[in-house]
């Protein structure tokens, strides 16, 4: 009672089939195939050394005109009471 066999396993992929198509399942597939090979990249770039990266370069090139150079300043009690 506490595990499914075989049959009830082949039973939910013939619905799971009938329901969204093999074509739909295929597609989800190498979806999902893609992001996992995606996130294996992501995780040996950030592994490299510094610099090292292809992607750094093109980062390096972007403007700068979106970004906002703030000093930050901490408040004392004697703010609080104006």
């Amino acid at each position: 009672m506490g595990s499914f066999s075989i049959w009830h396993w082949l039973i939910v992929l013939l619905i799971v089939a009938l329901v969204f198509g093999t074509k739909r399942l295929r597609s989800i597939g190498s979806d999902l195939g893609s992001a996992v090979k995606g996130f294996k990249e992501g995780m040996k770039d950030a592994d490299s050394p510094a610099g090292t990266t292809p992607g750094d370069a093109e980062r390096r090139e972007l403007p700068r005109s979106n970004t906002i150079d703030v000093d930050a300043k901490e408040k004392s009690r004697s703010d609080d009471y104006r």
